[in-house]
C-alpha cells in the first residue's frame, strides 16, 4: 500500500465545554502533560510498527484543545512521524486553536515546533454571540489572534457558525465580509445544529433556544457562497472555502475516502493493513485510554474490517460533500463495488433528473443546489 496517509491526533482536554459541542472534550483542573505526551507517542509507535513506512501527507492536532499542549510535545510528535513515516516534502502539519490570549502566547513556539498551518477556533466576531455561544474568548482577542497567526504561518483557517438565533441577513453578510478581509486561504463556516446530549439541546428542548428556520437556514447558506467568493474563496466542500490551492489536505484524506491514523482519546481511523481496510477507534475517556497504552501499547477499544457494502456507503456519504465529487474508477478500486450498486437506482435517477447530482465523465457530483440539501438526499439515495 504506497498511496499516502494522515496522522490525526486528539488531545482531549479544554478549558470549558462549549454548549453547542458534541465532540470528545474533557475539562480538567490540572492537565496531565507528561503523561499523555508519551502515551501519544507510543500509541504512534505502535501503530507506525505495523503499517510500515508509508508516505505520509499531513498531521492534523485536533481537540478538545490542541492548543492546551505543550509545545515541545507538538514538537516531539511532529519528530516520531518523520522518524516513523516517508513525510511528503510539502507536509501540512496543521493544528487547531482557541483566540484567548493564553494560547496566542504559544504560537511563536507552536511554529518552532513545525506547525506551518493553523486553524483558529474563532466561531464569531461579535462578542454577545461569543457570550451566547460560551466561548472564552472576545471579538478583539479574535482579530489579534488572527494577526498573529498571519505573520508567523505560511497558511491559517479559521472557524465561523453562522445561522445563530436572530441573525440577519445583513448581520452575518457584514461579520463574514469583516471575516473575510482577516483570513488567508482557508475558512470553515458551520450552521449551528442542535446536537443530542449538549447543553443547547436541553435550551432547545425546553423552548429557551431557537434557531432559524429550514428557508432561512438557506438563504445564509447561499449568502455565505455568495460572500466569500467575492472574496477569492470557493466552496471546495460543503462547510469549507478556500482560495484555489489551499484546500486543507488533511480533511481531503477524509473526503476522498483514504488511510488515516487515528490517535489519542475517542480518535478513529480507517487503515488498510493486508489489502483489508479497517476501521479502528480507541477509548474515549482520556485516563482509560492513557491506562491501555501504558499497558498494551495502544487504546484501541475496536478494530473491524470493513465490507464492501460499509466501504461503499462511508466513501459516498463523505465524498458527495466535495465538489469536484466522486471518481467512480477510484471508487471502484477502494470500496470493491461499483458505485451504481451502492445507490437506490430510482434515487439516483431523480436526482439526476432534478439536478441535485450530475454524472459525467466518470465523476459523480452533487450541484450547488444538490449540496444545499445534501443531507436529506444521502438519507434516501445510499443504500
Amino acid at each position: 500500500m504506497t498511496e499516502p496517509l494522515s496522522l490525526y491526533i486528539h488531545w482531549p482536554f479544554c478549558l470549558a465545554k462549549c454548549p453547542y459541542c458534541d465532540f470528545n472534550s474533557h475539562v480538567r483542573d490540572e492537565i496531565p502533560q507528561k503523561r499523555f505526551a508519551a502515551a501519544l507517542r507510543r500509541e504512534l509507535a505502535h501503530d507506525a510498527a505495523r503499517l510500515g513506512r508509508r508516505p505520509l501527507r499531513s498531521i492534523f492536532f485536533g481537540g478538545g484543545t490542541p492548543s492546551l499542549m505543550a509545545p515541545e510535545t507538538v514538537a516531539a510528535l511532529i519528530e516520531d512521524a518523520h522518524q516513523l513515516f516517508d513525510a511528503e516534502p510539502d507536509l501540512e502539519i496543521t493544528l487547531e486553536a482557541n483566540p484567548t490570549s493564553v494560547e496566542a502566547g504559544k504560537f511563536s513556539a507552536f511554529r518552532q515546533a513545525g506547525v506551518n498551518r493553523v486553524s483558529l477556533g474563532v466561531q464569531s466576531l461579535r462578542d454577545d454571540a461569543l457570550k451566547m455561544l460560551g466561548r472564552e474568548h472576545s471579538a478583539g482577542q479574535a482579530i489579534q489572534a488572527l494577526e498573529t497567526a498571519r505573520s508567523l504561518f505560511p497558511r491559517i483557517s479559521f472557524d465561523l457558525i453562522y445561522a445563530r438565533p436572530g441573525q440577519s441577513d445583513a448581520d452575518w453578510e457584514n461579520e463574514l465580509s469583516t471575516a473575510l478581509d482577516l483570513v488567508a486561504d482557508h475558512l470553515s463556516l458551520y450552521q449551528l445544529t442542535i446536537e443530542p446530549g449538549t447543553k443547547f439541546e436541553a435550551l432547545h428542548r425546553r423552548g429557551e433556544l431557537t434557531l432559524p428556520d429550514a428557508d432561512d437556514a438557506a438563504r445564509l447558506y447561499d449568502l455565505t457562497s455568495e460572500t466569500a467568493a467575492r472574496h477569492g474563496l470557493l466552496p471546495y466542500e460543503v462547510s469549507n472555502y478556500a482560495r484555489p490551492g489551499a484546500e486543507s489536505r488533511h480533511n481531503l484524506t477524509y473526503w476522498r475516502y483514504a488511510d488515516y491514523i487515528g490517535i489519542g482519546p475517542g480518535a478513529h481511523g480507517r487503515l488498510t493493513l493486508d489489502d483489508t481496510l479497517y476501521a479502528t477507534r480507541r477509548h474515549r475517556a482520556p485516563e482509560p485510554w492513557a491506562e491501555r497504552v501504558e499497558k498494551t501499547g495502544s487504546g484501541s477499544t475496536d478494530e473491524t474490517a470493513l465490507s464492501p457494502e460499509e466501504k461503499g456507503r462511508e466513501a459516498l456519504l463523505m465524498g458527495l460533500r466535495l465538489s469536484e465529487g466522486i471518481n467512480e474508477t477510484r471508487f471502484a478500486h477502494r470500496t470493491g463495488r461499483a458505485l451504481e450498486d451502492c445507490v437506490d437506482p430510482f434515487m439516483l435517477e431523480a436526482c439526476l433528473e432534478e439536478n441535485y447530482l450530475i454524472r459525467e465523465g466518470g465523476i459523480l457530483k452533487a450541484t450547488d443546489e444538490g449540496r444545499l440539501r445534501l443531507e436529506a438526499l444521502l438519507a434516501r439515495l445510499v443504500t
